[in-house]
């Protein structure tokens, strides 16, 4: 029976310990290893399903070990770390990883954060391997977005949206739990050239919100994960 790998990269022996213990119970095969050039040789020799990435490791930051990961690989990593600056989140995810989870954090959170990363990381790489345009319909719960129609519905009822309105609930329709920055976003949906310029994604946020929340003030889809981005939860 195929079980998919789980490389934890914490030189907290205690937290790493919990982790494995956690993810064994799940199911998962599970390594780790205690620094930065460990956790890479284990990559490069054998690889893993997802990498779960303290930042504060021995021998060098857990970024350094992000962006020597992602020269070569797709694979899904999750900061787990005590550093909780909005900035240092928003540049773990800017440069690649896919979720940030702060210490210190329960069993529960940490799976929800692996099941989620992983469901994201198989539907994207099934897209990229079939080469096709994207005709999906994504569903999560009262939403329906129709890629091939261009379609919106809401409760079963259609919803008009602006072209950029549509791109941007494509956007998060497509990564369902995952934490999207202010600069992912801006650039995805506005291209480069509007750098840091988070009003314009205020507006068009504000603006979507309106049609597809019963209350804007209290959204149920898209959280504001404050001074980083916004995530869609799931329903």
């Amino acid at each position: 029976m195929f079980k998919e790998k789980i490389l934890v990269i914490e030189d907290d022996v205690q937290i790493q310990n919990f982790m494995i213990y956690t993810l064994e119970n799940a199911g998962f095969a599970v390594a780790g290893t205690v620094n930065g050039k460990d956790g890479i040789d284990y990559m490069i020799r054998k690889n893993a399903d997802l990498i779960l990435l303290d930042l504060g490791l021995p021998d060098m930051d857990g970024m350094d070990v992000l962006h020597r990961i992602r020269e070569w690989s797709e694979v899904p990593v999750i900061i787990v770390s005590a550093r909780d600056q909005d900035k240092e989140k928003a540049a773990a995810l800017d440069d690649g990883a896919d979720d940030y989870l702060t210490k210190p954090f329960s069993a529960t959170e940490l799976m929800a954060r692996i099941r989620v990363a992983l469901r994201h990381y198989y539907r994207m790489s099934g897209a990229r391997e079939e080469e096709k345009p994207d005709d999906t319909v994504y569903i999560n719960g009262s939403l329906k977005l129709d890629n091939g129609a261009h379609v919106v519905y809401k409760d079963g009822n259609e919803i008009h949206m602006t072209p950029t309105e549509y791109q941007l609930l494509l956007l998060f329709m497509q990564n369902p739990g995952k934490v999207l920055t202010y600069h992912t976003i801006l650039r995805k949906i506005w291209g480069e050239g509007y750098g840091e310029d988070t009003q314009v994604l205020r507006s068009v946020m504000a603006s979507t919100r309106r049609k597809i929340e019963k209350n804007p003030a209290k959204p149920e889809y898209i959280e504001t994960e404050i001074g980083i981005g916004y995530r869609m939860r799931e329903h």
